[in-house]
């Protein structure tokens, strides 16, 4: 049997850590949302040989028990005592290592479509908690769909989604280190977005209200050592977003525009400044 699943992207509206837990991670506080840019991944399943194979279309992966897909696989594989083998297909789409969770929407993808085709019956809320241990963002990608997330990751309360907003993300030429970015965050001069008032606005449809209350905790982090972050946000801000900021502990940017024209604009402008560039919608 083979299975296709939409693997999309995501961005922070909102992240804050308001604490650490015992354990040394982060307590999170987030709103986020899913965008129209997307893997697409395929998981076929077989009597022999009955192992886990994943393929990619990128060399920046890899292909063995490191690849959050390969980790989804054997969680459900494992926990239901399933004898097949499975072959994944990663199609990427979404650039690595960017803080837009394309390997966990990949092993989000892969634990919807072996429920499927193993015929398991697992709700999406049951997914999400299996789906913890893999990732913090994997609960989220399970649902892909507008969330204020809390806890490690695997508290998911979905929210009304956005309308129609186009969205313009940009990757600098680096890779940020997710564990080195939280490892140095100092709480006592953490600024902290207005997530709670974020979360309000959007329950009652206020969503052009709701982008003064965006923000990211982590930005100031990240941006110390690398500043060119901060001037792609400057950037996008001056070319008329309605706002703009880093998603996840970076090094992606987005600006979030109401109409296609100013979008287009920003879009053409970072083209020859950024190397990866993408004019999506939100979803």
């Amino acid at each position: 049997m083979i299975v296709t699943e939409k693997a999309p992207a995501k961005i922070n509206l909102a992240l804050d850590t308001p604490m650490r837990y015992l354990d040394g991670l982060p307590r999170w506080n987030m709103v986020m949302n899913a965008v129209d840019l997307a893997d697409y991944v395929t998981v076929e399943i077989h009597r022999r040989p009955q192992t886990i194979k994943v393929y990619t279309n990128s060399g920046f992966l890899p292909n063995d028990q490191r690849n959050l897909a390969y980790q989804a696989a054997h969680i459900l594989k494992t926990r239901f005592h399933q004898t097949d083998g499975v072959t994944i297909r990663i199609k990427k789409r979404i650039p690595v290592a960017a803080g837009l969770g394309g390997g966990s929407s990949d092993a989000a993808a892969v634990l919807r479509a072996l429920n499927k085709a193993w015929r398991l019956g697992l709700s999406l809320d049951e997914l999400a908690r299996l789906s913890l241990s893999i990732d913090s963002d994997v609960p989220f990608c399970v649902y892909s769909q507008t969330a204020h997330v809390t806890g490690h990751g695997e508290i998911v309360e979905p929210l009304p989604s956005f309308p129609h907003y186009w969205v313009v993300i940009a990757k600098p030429k680096l890779s940020v280190s997710t564990p080195a970015i939280l490892r140095q965050i100092n709480y006592e001069r953490l600024v902290h977005p207005q997530t709670d008032q974020l979360v309000e606005a959007i329950k009652e449809g206020k969503f052009q209200e709701s982008f003064q209350y965006m923000g990211n905790a982590l930005e100031a982090v990240t941006m110390e050592a690398h500043p060119e972050i901060a001037h792609l946000k400057e950037r996008m801000q001056k070319l008329g977003a309605d706002v703009a900021q880093m998603s996840g502990t970076g090094p992606s940017v987005f600006a979030l525009c109401h109409a296609e024209s100013r979008a287009k604009r920003i879009y053409n402008s970072l083209r020859g400044f950024c190397p990866e560039v993408y004019q999506v919608v939100l979803l």
